[in-house]
């Protein structure tokens, strides 16, 4: 049974996820205030579930790219609860739970990026075909993108998900964009849920150093 938890964008989500079967899952919408809200959530959706703490036997958390305060307040509660419970943590990358959050056409997704708007020019980006990373996660120029995502598609239905994707939509005519504020926290879940047993707890996804002015002397 998997706890997923998220706070990198503009919400606190979690998520149970039982086998197949989504026992809860909340987004509290948000762009600050995580680190009071994210344990309470958890416990509250834990209530709904009808399922303890104890119970569980992974923990599934988003690690960045996004939010620098949200994304460490995910990481350390999710830590935290797995190192209390002894059970692994899995860390999930936001642009592929962003991509993984698109509808799927019978059951299969096609092309997706997961692109986030990371300011001054920039995307975060991350571009997957029936699943699989054509890439890995990076920070671009939104021109660099654009042509990077021409440069791998290869033709037919695709998918832009996140605050980024009207950024770099012209280059894919035709292309769906879904600009959600978060990622889907049973998508989260069940990202983790395919993955082996991590050998180390999982870091935080900084694509960039923090923007931050020097103060005037």
């Amino acid at each position: 049974m998997i706890l997923s938890i998220d706070t990198c964008l503009a919400a606190s989500s979690v998520a149970i996820l039982d086998g197949d079967t989504v026992r809860a899952a909340r987004s509290e919408p948000m762009t600050r205030g995580h680190q009071e809200r994210i344990a309470v959530i958890a416990r509250e959706v834990a209530t709904e579930a009808g399922v303890k703490f104890a119970g569980l036997t992974r923990i599934a958390v988003t690690v960045g790219p996004g939010s620098f305060t949200g994304l460490r307040v995910g990481l350390s509660f999710a830590k935290g609860l797995a190192t209390a419970l002894s059970i692994p943590c899995v860390g999930v990358n936001t642009l592929e739970a962003l991509a993984a959050s698109a509808p799927r056409e019978n059951g299969v997704s096609g092309f997706v990026a997961g692109v986030l708007d990371a300011k001054m020019d920039q995307v975060y980006l991350q571009v997957f075909d029936g699943g699989t990373a054509l890439m890995a996660p990076d920070a671009l120029e939104v021109g660099v993108a654009a042509a990077r995502l021409a440069e791998l598609w290869s033709g037919g239905p695709a998918t832009l998900v996140g605050s980024g994707a009207p950024l770099v939509a012209e280059v894919l005519p035709g292309a769906t964009v879904l600009t959600p504020a978060f990622a889907d926290p049973v998508a989260i879940a069940r990202l983790a849920a395919a993955r082996p047993v991590p050998t180390h707890s999982p870091r935080p996804l900084y694509l960039r150093a923090p923007y931050a002015v020097a103060p005037a002397a």
